[in-house]
């Protein structure tokens, strides 16, 4: 099987949104790395907009189902951190305007 695709596995992580900030984590900039390696292992570190979210889980849920839907994709592991923080600077040109933030 083919090594997962970069922009397939960035597409995947679009679908997934904040629910509180309502964009997706990719464009809001909580995706810190994204690796894929030949054998379709996938490694993710990510953070959330607080460390006192109360949706650690499900995020980290969404984050393993969307990439596990990736055609050649055999494992998915999300590190979730917090250091650094995220900032509303790790905010994508295309999320700030989304957001209105971009005027």
């Amino acid at each position: 099987m083919p090594k997962p695709k970069r922009s397939d596995l960035e597409d995947a992580l679009r679908r997934v949104v904040d629910p509180e900030v309502h964009l997706n984590i990719w464009d809001l900039g909580l995706v810190y790395e994204l690796e894929a390696d030949d054998d379709g292992r996938v490694d993710v570190t990510m953070t959330l907009t607080t460390e006192h979210c109360p949706l650690h889980g499900p995020m980290k849920e969404a984050v393993e189902q969307v990439l596990s839907e990736v055609p050649g994709v055999t494992s998915v592991d999300v590190d979730l951190v917090f250091d650094p923080p995220w900032s509303p600077d790790l905010i994508s040109d295309e999320g700030k305007e989304l957001l209105g933030l971009d005027r």
